[in-house]
């Protein structure tokens, strides 16, 4: 067989180790694996009749290949944000841009069939979050045999408990909010540490749980800048050292307001988040008087290496997804669910979405996690 594999979306922690684990999985039953480079990006740049094309825009991979890039964080095939079903003209690639009669986006879907054809793909394995495997479970609707694997420091991917990434994004932050209780305390002021995590507030959630801070905002549930002002004052005051801390989610929104976004929308329709940090300590500073920290800790939470839970997943993941794309079982997302590995149908994605489960973990009045009961709950909780 013939297998290709792709990273999209954002890069997080484990992707290397999970395209190293499908190649050696692959190989040692003596199929072939091609690395599709720059996500669905790679598939919509390829001209299918350019040679040089198709050397630019994939990559054979062996077990040589892949010896080392386990060792690093990120994907070393890159990674886009690319939906070849609505490609803006200014992303269409030449020997695609004729016949326009306008400039709105275009479906060219049917040349990444052509693509996937040429390369002689047997089964694709795409590796992303909500956005990219969208449009795997479009290529599996049009027939071709896909198995997914979920990616995402959000943690957000529906039908599955857990998401390379997350552990990893977690465990980051949770050591930058400690290390910045140093300049916190020093200056006797308030923190507001702002997290990727978009429209779930789980990173938010858990970090703030895991490292004892005092609130946690989260995208769910809107708040009230004078009650968090209240609040985080009064922390201050109990504590010895004088300062509070927080963690609020890029997603977050004030009672009555809307999140704070870019004005430019990616292939999949969202515009980037971040801003509500500022914002909000800037607001803090002017109702509470205090002096203010205001960290974003942004892409430090999805740099560098992966810990060992994302380590074991993504190679857990891998040899999974290879393992069903070699039985010939397509149209299945890998997970976890319960505490095991599982797979299940793609068309899950489709289904809803994945968000924190506010009356069972969240304090709405208090602005903090509650977390009481934890019977029956998943390893991270949403």
């Amino acid at each position: 067989m013939r297998l290709g594999i792709l990273t999209g979306g954002g890069d997080v922690p484990g992707l290397n180790a999970s395209i190293k684990a499908v190649v050696n999985r692959a190989a040692s039953d003596g199929h072939e694996v091609v690395g599709i480079r720059r996500g669905w990006g790679g598939l919509l740049d390829t001209d299918p009749d350019d040679l040089e094309s198709l050397a630019a825009n994939s990559l054979a991979l062996d077990p040589g290949v892949v010896r080392t890039i386990d060792r690093t964080g990120g994907t070393f095939l890159h990674t886009s944000r690319t939906n070849p079903a609505k490609v803006r003209e200014a992303d269409e690639p030449s020997f695609l841009s004729g016949g326009r009669t306008d400039d709105g986006p275009r479906d060219h879907t049917a040349h990444v069939l052509r693509v996937i054809e040429r390369l002689g793909l047997d089964a694709l394995i795409p590796i992303g979050g909500d956005d990219t495997l969208s449009f795997g479970l479009r290529l599996h609707e049009e027939g071709v045999p896909i198995v997914a694997i979920p990616k995402t420091m959000d943690n957000d991917v529906h039908g599955t408990d857990y998401c390379i990434g997350f552990s990893t994004a977690v465990t980051r932050t949770v050591i930058f909010v400690h290390q910045l209780r140093t300049s916190a305390g020093s200056h006797e002021r308030l923190a507001v540490v702002e997290v990727f995590g978009r429209y779930s507030g789980e990173t938010s959630l858990v970090s703030a749980y895991l490292s004892g801070v005092e609130r946690a905002i989260i995208s769910e549930v809107p708040f009230d800048i004078d009650r968090l002002g209240d609040l985080l004052m009064r922390d201050k005051a109990a504590n010895p050292s004088n300062y509070a801390m927080m963690t609020i989610s890029e997603g977050a929104t004030l009672g009555g307001g809307e999140m704070v976004q870019g004005e430019v929308e990616d292939a999949y329709g969202h515009r980037k988040l971040g801003g509500i940090g500022q914002l909000t300590s800037e607001l803090l500073k002017e109702r509470t008087g205090s002096d203010m920290i205001h960290q974003q800790v942004g892409y430090l939470m999805r740099s560098g290496s992966p810990d060992s839970l994302d380590l074991m997943v993504a190679i857990n993941y891998a040899v999974m997804a290879a393992d069903l794309a070699i039985e010939g079982v397509h149209g299945r997302l890998v997970a976890l669910r319960n505490g095991n590995y599982v797979n299940v149908p793609l068309t899950v994605l489709g289904q809803g979405v994945k968000r924190v489960d506010v009356a069972a973990l969240y304090d709405r009045g208090e602005y903090r996690p509650k977390i009481r009961h934890v019977d029956g709950k998943p390893m991270f909780l949403y």
